[in-house]
């Protein structure tokens, strides 16, 4: 069995209060919320719709999910 690390998100709280959350390894992929959970939750998201466009349009993904399935 092939172990699969985690993309890491990381949460920032901004001056005016709002959280930023974003996946460093997916470039652009970031979300706002008034809570961490509501940024963690849109960021999780937003990475998951960029990572199926890239295995749709046979891009390579990120090091810790190149191997997702077994086939």
């Amino acid at each position: 069995m092939v172990e699969i690390e985690p993309l890491q998100v990381e949460i920032e709280r901004e001056d005016d209060g709002r959280f930023l959350a974003s996946v460093p390894e997916l470039p652009g992929v970031m979300a706002y919320g008034d809570t961490e959970e509501t940024a963690l939750r849109k960021a999780k998201a937003i990475a998951l719709q960029v990572l199926a466009d890239m295995m749709e349009s046979g891009e390579e993904l990120p090091k810790p999910l190149q191997v997702l399935f077994a086939a």
